[in-house]
């Protein structure tokens, strides 16, 4: 097993050009991450200190709401250039996504921002009980695993299967059929 670009294709090799534009790809990426994740927290820092969560969340509660933050920014600005970097480049195994399928992986993107944001709200109401510091541990492990009832959905029942199927692998549309 190698782990050089198109390994098992004869004659496939990424040039020093591709190698570049790679490179600077994976770093627009990551820039927007760190980025968003940053705004996220500033924005939500702003809606509580003085703002209008200020009387929803408790003192010892915003670390959750940061939590949250960092979760719904660095997932926004990894996702976006994602699909819009899909939606220009394609070959022949990935073809380019179509600007229909690409504002429904945007939407998907935004719903699930705003169910993290749900989440560190709700567990930023632990703070009326606990401490800043056991607030904060369980909004890292209540916000990091929130994700997972939402993969526990039959997708494939609600007509959803085609790009969250393939997520789940080929295993769980044949238990849906």
């Amino acid at each position: 097993m190698t782990a050089e670009p198109g390994a098992g294709q004869p004659g496939a090799r990424r040039s020093a050009a591709g190698n570049v534009a790679f490179g600077a790809g994976v770093l627009l990426v990551l820039a927007t991450a760190v980025l968003g994740a940053f705004a996220a927290v500033a924005l939500l820092g702003r809606a509580v200190d003085p703002g209008p969560l200020s009387s929803v969340v408790p003192d010892d509660g915003i670390n959750a709401l940061v939590v949250g933050g960092i979760a719904v920014g660095g997932l926004t600005g990894l996702m976006l250039p994602v699909i819009l970097f899909g939606m220009v480049r394609g070959n022949e195994n990935t073809p380019r996504v179509g600007p229909a399928a690409a504002a429904r992986k945007v939407l998907a993107v935004l719903v699930f921002d705003v169910w993290l944001l749900v989440v560190a709200l709700l567990v930023a109401q632990l703070g009326w009980f606990l401490s800043a510091q056991l607030t904060t541990v369980v909004a890292v492990f209540a916000v990091g695993f929130s994700w997972m009832p939402l993969a526990m959905v039959p997708w494939e029942r609600l007509g959803l299967g085609e790009g969250f199927g393939k997520l789940r692998g080929p295993s769980a549309s044949r238990q849906a059929q």
